[in-house]
């Protein structure tokens, strides 16, 4: 009987939507090994030209090399989303025996002289005016990514630099087990009912069904006490926030802010030593490339193009901010002082949220609560795709799909006749769906959404792809997946979210159609494959229709009466949107500022102590609080998470803002629903990757060049 390729080397299998039940962690050393087998024979024949006496074209020269990783791009890409969603120790074994390999090849490719020769060689002796503007800007920008990564260094230093991004992939990836073992290892069993005052029905139904299912998983009783009950509360951000925000006992509060603070700071699950090593890894590394220092290495193909100017950039907004957040601060301290005049302390880092939310309460007769009836997740979601569909030209279908369980081989999730020809998920709760052109019928991708919080899955939302397609054609469909730890559905009621998990719905898909859109012909330069602060226009700039009437009446709808959102609680939710908005931006521009400082200056001096640094450098970004907070660095995955991920890049949210901001005045002018619009959008930054210089695009869409002002103006600083 012949043995199909998914069961033989289930992550190199070629089915566009692939069986993911064949991708048993058993099989990771063996299809990893051959493919960084393939890449290097692609690479050596490519190499060969040079004796071959062939001329160099750019169909045998750049295109080869972009093909030769594919195999090897996409089989890792599989591994390491499942190490993100079901991060099993037998999972987590594997990944890690074959991570320094992997991380050893790619960093080896540009280290690599004789392809070097070759590709420089051949963009010597190519005719760049018979190219197309995207071979050309593919020529351009592979010889820019070798030269950065250090494909010019002497031998000597090619030698260092390959034991330092394999020190770095293990220390980051040490760092990431860290952070989700901390976060899941601790729980906190509540059995007085009256510590709950104040939370909402939902965060405490949630709570019992954690120690329910906790329960039955160990097979134990919590409290030991059969007749009593028990709420659990974790670390993960649908329990953890709502106590935060919520909980009227300050303990209580206490308690979970201790324990989130607590993080990566402790065995067995210490990160303290890893961020210095990490650190001055990433500084030696913009050593060995010619750069002062590693905010210079990111930063400089970037639209910000320095370190220097990032922080500047930073700075100035701390500047045009700084009035507002300090009269923000002291309105909730008067409030605070008011409401409780015999408390003996001023107010504590887990007093913020909660004070801060009676006040919105008070002075707006908000409550952030009031809107979850109106956002149970399927019509949030048919809504998003419904505005997507209207602006972007887009279709956009649910496919029926089956899981099928890697261990026992039984298809536990079928649906429809024939479910053995259905496409797989990874888990029951995933969905898959199809993205086409409305016009012409083409399909451009599929996505996989994962919405829910696991205790295998790591922390946070996000979107990734799986597949990246080659421009227009329906031959080479893209490839994608969307998670998050959203509001699980609770009782008999479908997931009610609030407006934030809302939000981040529309954002991550932003990214996504970034992906799905993509319409250029190399692989590389396609999608969201662009400048680190440009790749957030797309996400942020999707979130804004989250605050419109006209786009809201679309899915914000009561789950159980189909009603839209009343007026009144329309407008006290828009009017309190810039509710402490100052307090809200200072903490970014203080996380953006910690991580630019620490790869700008600390690892100057790098025998000061992290958290005593980083609490003189940041004071003018902090409130003033009776207990300070530690500085949000032991458990910090944009920062420490990958070898680069936004280190030295996490002013690009507030950049990105900037952006969205600026570019969404255009559909405020010109209509939010404007199809017309939305094609512009989508034709000039969605569907371009990284085939122009981002600054052009957008130009492109707007006509000119960004202006700050419109965020300032959103955000309530600018009348």
């Amino acid at each position: 009987m012949e043995i199909s390729q998914a069961m033989q080397n289930p992550f190199l299998q070629k089915k566009h939507l692939p069986d993911w039940s064949q991708m048993r962690p058993e099989a990771i050393e063996s299809d990893i090994t051959q493919a960084i087998a393939d890449a290097k024979h692609s690479i050596e024949a490519l190499i060969a030209l040079e004796s071959s006496g062939c001329e160099y074209r750019y169909e045998n020269t750049f295109a080869v090399f972009e093909k030769s990783m594919e195999t090897l791009n996409t089989a890792w890409g599989f591994v390491n989303h499942l190490d993100s969603v079901n991060n099993t120790k037998s999972l987590r074994k594997a990944y890690n025996a074959m991570l320094p390999k992997v991380t050893q090849f790619f960093t080896d490719i540009p280290l690599n002289d004789a392809l070097w020769s070759v590709l420089k060689t051949a963009a010597e002796a190519l005719d760049f005016e018979a190219l197309s503007p995207i071979e050309r800007r593919h020529v351009e920008e592979t010889l820019a990514d070798f030269r950065e990564e250090g494909a010019d260094l002497s031998a000597e230093k090619k030698t260092e630099l390959r034991q330092v991004q394999k020190d770095l992939a293990e220390r980051t990836q040490k760092y990431s087990e860290n952070c989700l073992d901390a976060t899941h290892a601790w729980e906190y069993y509540v059995t007085d009912e009256q510590m709950l005052r104040g939370l909402p029905t939902s965060a405490i139904q949630a709570a019992e069904a954690s120690a329910k299912k906790k329960a039955r998983s160990t097979g134990a009783t919590q409290a030991n006490n059969l007749n009593k009950k028990a709420w659990r509360f974790t670390l993960d951000a649908t329990s953890y926030i709502p106590v935060l925000t919520y909980a009227e006992d300050a303990n209580f509060r206490k308690t979970l802010w201790e324990a989130y603070q607590s993080v990566g700071r402790s065995d067995p699950y210490d990160n303290q030593n890893l961020i210095k090593e990490i650190l001055s890894l990433r500084h030696r590394y913009a050593e060995l490339l010619g750069k002062k220092d590693f905010a210079e290495q990111t930063t400089h193909r970037r639209m910000v193009k320095s370190g220097a100017a990032a922080s500047q950039f930073i700075s100035e907004m701390h500047e045009q901010i700084q009035a507002t957040f300090a009269a923000e601060y002291d309105v909730l301290k008067c409030y605070r002082a008011e409401k409780a005049p015999h408390s003996e302390t001023e107010l504590e880092p887990w007093d913020i949220a909660y004070w801060a939310d009676q006040h919105q309460k008070e002075h707006y007769d908000f409550d952030e609560e009031a809107l979850r009836p109106y956002f149970p997740i399927d019509t949030v979601i048919q809504g998003l795709f419904s505005i997507s569909e209207t602006l972007f030209g887009l279709k956009i279908d649910a496919l029926e799909a089956q899981y099928i369980d890697p261990e026992q081989g039984d298809t536990s999730h079928t649906e429809g006749d024939n479910p053995k020809h259905l496409p797989e998920v990874w888990h029951p709760e995933v969905q898959l769906y199809q993205v086409s052109d409305s016009d012409s019928g083409n399909v451009l991708g599929h996505f996989y959404a994962d919405w829910h919080p696991r205790e295998t899955k790591r922390s946070g939302a996000w979107m990734n792809y799986l597949r990246t397609g080659s421009g227009k054609t329906t031959t080479q469909p893209h490839l994608g997946l969307i998670c998050g730890n959203l509001t699980p559905p609770l009782n008999d009621q479908p997931a009610l979210l609030n407006h934030g998990e809302v939000e981040t719905i529309f954002h991550e898909f932003g990214h996504l159609l970034h992906h799905l859109c993509g319409s250029v012909s190399v692989p590389s330069l396609n999608g969201v494959n662009v400048a680190w602060d440009f790749v957030e226009l797309p996400s942020q700039i999707m979130e804004n229709w989250c605050w419109e009437r006209e786009s809201l009446d679309q899915f914000a709808r009561h789950y159980e009466t189909n009603a839209p959102i009343p007026k009144a609680l329309f407008e006290k939710m828009l009017a309190s949107r810039n509710h402490f908005k100052a307090m809200g931006t200072m903490r970014q521009l203080c996380l953006a500022k910690l991580d630019l400082d620490l790869h700008r200056d600390w690892v100057l001096n790098p025998e000061r102590p992290i958290d005593s640094y980083l609490e003189e450098r940041l004071v003018d970004y902090q409130l003033d609080l009776t207990t300070r907070p530690r500085p949000l660095t032991c458990n910090f995955g944009h920062l420490f998470s990958s070898p680069t991920g936004y280190a030295a890049g996490y002013y690009s949210y507030k950049w990105a803002e900037v952006l969205d901001a600026d570019a969404f005045t255009r559909f405020q002018s010109e209509g939010l629903l404007n199809p017309k619009t939305g094609r512009a959008f989508r034709e000039c930054i969605l569907a371009k990757g990284n085939s122009e210089d981002p600054y052009q695009l957008f130009k492109a869409f707007m006509g000119r060049a960004p202006k700050s002002d419109a965020l300032l103006r959103r955000d309530g600083i600018l009348n």
